[in-house]
């Protein structure tokens, strides 16, 4: 359907839309939209909302999904806050600059950083964005950190590609603080190495209690950057911000029209991230000792140099002989069929004898588990899922769209159902739950 805007209104669209500028003057987050001989549509995906911003009256051409929704108001929701910090950064002495976007969740940071990237590309200037919201990546696959570089305007990050990533495994930092700042120092030095002239850094939304702060803290530190933009919608940042003392710092508001999604729309957000990265997946078949696997300790998959004689004493205590078994030192994993069980008794025996805790897992917990691929220079080829693991054969499959040489298989704590929805996962914490389970019928 055909909708026509009026001078100084903003047309706010929120997806599964579509949206083809047929005539006037328009902007989103700083990047022209005119109408042209060759149509230009701009997609916006469901749970995203963007602005276009009326310079003149404009007639749009809308598509328009069930769950899309379409609002104007009057004036420009960028702030103008925004183009005063965009201005500023353009006058940060040095180059390469970073800069680092700080804000809690749903504040608008993606947002802020796409503006930014707009204004300076703009100016004719080099840009690379470091991703760094596991939750809610828009440059690499949920899950990781990434980067790339930033050539033309644009108006989702999401339609970038990744030129570099590091698969961390999980939604959330809270948990993988130290592999989160590994990764994220490895990858800006890495985008340091092409001439640039502005490295933009978007974060997490984590931000709210002592572990938050001290986390963004130590973040902050290792990324070291030369100017902090804080998006606050009230005084949520304050704690975090009186800490750095050192570093220029820029507080600009959050815009009052931003799209508050609930946890059901994040998923779904990140759900997208697992189709655009696994579309036209095949199934690929390993057999483990090609492999390095990592984090694999749960699934028994730790290489481990244990004698036949000692197997055969667990396989006495237990009562049973498993699909597989792996002792590490301070543990054991035991891998049973989806329909075999083991006595509690004989599980508490085990433990007793061999002074380790005993973690059992059922054959068929590792389907769906999401998996970082590398290849052998430790380069980040792409995501897989885990579809089977045969302890008899001693091979790996999953699903991925890789279709180069894979030396490496990082094992998440993410799990994905066959439409690449997210489903609850298991965990060591939970695998210490099996004791109390009855016999299967």
């Amino acid at each position: 359907m055909n909708r026509t805007v009026e001078k100084d209104k903003t047309l706010l669209v929120e997806g599964p839309a579509s949206v083809i500028v047929i005539s006037g003057k328009t902007e989103i987050f700083g990047h022209a939209v005119r109408p042209s001989s060759q149509v230009v549509k701009v997609v916006i995906r469901e749970g995203k909302r963007l602005p276009f911003a009326v310079e003149e009256a404009t007639t749009f051409d809308l598509a328009l999904a069930e769950k899309a929704t379409v609002e104007e108001v009057v004036g420009n929701t960028v702030p103008q806050s925004w183009v005063k910090v965009a201005e500023e950064l353009l006058g940060v002495q040095g180059k390469p600059a970073v800069a680092m976007v700080l804000g809690t969740t749903d504040s608008g940071k993606t947002s802020l950083c796409t503006y930014l990237v707009n204004r300076l590309l703009i100016q004719k200037k080099k840009v690379a964005v470091l991703d760094g919201d596991l939750g809610q990546s828009d440059i690499g696959p949920p899950c990781t950190v990434a980067y790339t570089y930033v050539t033309k305007p644009l108006t989702d990050l999401f339609n970038l590609r990744a030129r570099d990533a590091r698969f961390i495994g999980t939604t959330s930092p809270s948990s993988v603080t130290e592999k989160v700042k590994e990764a994220m120092a490895s990858l800006k030095k890495e985008a340091l190495e092409s001439n640039l002239d502005y490295v933009l850094v978007n974060s997490d939304g984590w931000i709210e209690g002592d572990d938050a702060v001290n986390y963004k803290q130590q973040l902050i530190e290792t990324i070291n950057p030369d100017i902090i933009i804080g998006i606050q919608k009230n005084d949520e940042l304050t704690n975090l911000l009186s800490t750095l003392g050192k570093y220029q710092k820029v507080i600009v508001e959050s815009p009052q029209i931003i799209n508050q999604r609930s946890r059901e729309k994040r998923k779904n957000l990140r759900e997208l991230g697992y189709q655009k990265y696994l579309r036209n997946s095949k199934l690929l078949s390993f057999p483990l000792g090609w492999l390095k696997i990592e984090n694999g300790d749960l699934l028994g998959l730790t290489r481990t140099r244990q004698s036949i004689k000692e197997a055969r004493r667990i396989y006495d205590l237990l009562g049973m002989k498993p699909l597989h078994i792996a002792e590490q030192s301070d543990r054991i994993t035991i891998i049973i069929g989806k329909k075999r069980w083991i006595n509690a008794e004989n599980l508490k025996k085990a433990e007793e004898a061999t002074k380790k805790k005993v973690i059992v897992v059922r054959k068929g917990e590792e389907e769906g588990l999401l998996t970082g691929l590398y290849n052998s220079d430790g380069k980040f080829l792409g995501i897989g899922v885990i579809q089977e693991i045969d302890y008899l054969r001693k091979t790996l499959k999953f699903l991925t769209s890789v279709s180069e040489t894979i030396a490496t298989a990082s094992i998440g704590k993410v799990k994905l159902d066959k439409n690449l929805k997210e489903v609850p996962s298991f965990d060591e914490e939970n695998q210490s739950e099996f004791t109390t389970f009855n016999k299967l019928s």
